[in-house]
């Protein structure tokens, strides 16, 4: 019966050094994020700490200004796949989590250098008073004969067709090159003209993101091999299509009829076959 006693009492011992343990793990990570899962799109300040703790790391080479933007995107899905993740570009609970433990957010000097207009970074293993600059006085705005400020002219990459961002040629070239790199050029300018049709029809999004990501869209998505690097053949097939060459004749489908695995697909209007896929309205 003594021994039994004894055993409880041990027992209600470490529970009691257990509990002060967990609760100071809870504590460590209670300053980090609030509880919304950060996205593409998203604004404030918890996209200001994913930015500082990802440039932290070395991840983030941008500005740390608050607003989810691709570069943001692009560096928290290397987080996440250098650490193990899931790789979604999705700031949930797993990845603050981590990204929390991993890294240091100095919110003081981070807040502190943008309410004053200074650029600064926010690197790791660098002092902090070596990370800032001086902000220059914003340049004059142009105006007009009228008096009134012209407005401002967005910049364009070098050699990206007008109404398109360097992001969108990007992803564009990395569908077209997970989708179809094994295809003949014309094939592959046709994948690409498939995205450009979808986004000018009503049935799809109206953005180059929009449509490659919706859901079940399209299989490199799905299967990863969207993340792959486009070779240069990728990208000069996006900008044909953007100029104008739709091998496709204006089709918003195609699939693959030795592994295509949906009845519906095939119900579709087939209008040409280019290589291995079946283009059709």
């Amino acid at each position: 019966m003594k021994s039994g006693n004894l055993f409880v009492k041990v027992c209600l011992s470490l529970i009691l050094l257990v509990i002060p343990l967990l609760s100071a793990v809870h504590v460590e990570n209670t300053d980090a994020f609030t509880a919304q899962v950060i996205q593409h799109g998203a604004t404030g300040e918890d996209v200001i700490e994913l930015q500082s703790r990802l440039q932290y790391l070395g991840f983030y080479n941008g500005k740390i200004d608050g607003v989810f933007g691709w570069g943001t995107y692009w560096a928290l899905r290397n987080f996440q796949y250098e650490f193990g993740l899931k790789v979604d570009g999705l700031a949930g609970a797993t990845t603050k989590l981590k990204l929390a433990n991993a890294s240091q957010y100095h919110e003081g000097f981070v807040k502190r250098n943008i309410q004053k207009g200074k650029k600064f970074t926010h690197y790791g293993g660098t002092p902090l008073e070596k990370q800032t600059q001086k902000g220059k006085a914003p340049a004059k705005k142009p105006t007009g004969q009228d008096g009134k400020a012209q407005p401002k002219q967005p910049k364009q990459g070098k050699n990206v067709p007008s109404g398109y961002s360097e992001n969108d040629i990007q992803l564009m070239a990395n569908a077209v090159y997970g989708e179809a790199r094994g295809e003949p050029y014309v094939g592959q300018v046709a994948v690409a003209a498939v995205i450009l049709n979808r986004i000018e029809s009503t049935s799809f999004p109206n953005t180059i993101s929009g449509v490659i990501f919706e859901p079940r869209a399209f299989t490199a998505v799905a299967d990863g091999q969207i993340w792959l690097t486009p070779n240069e053949q990728a990208k000069k097939a996006v900008l044909d299509a953007i100029n104008g060459w739709d091998p496709s004749n204006g089709c918003i489908y195609y699939f693959n009829p030795d592994t295509a695995t949906s009845g519906w697909i095939w119900t579709r209007s087939q209008v040409t076959q280019i290589g291995k896929h079946i283009f059709a309205k």
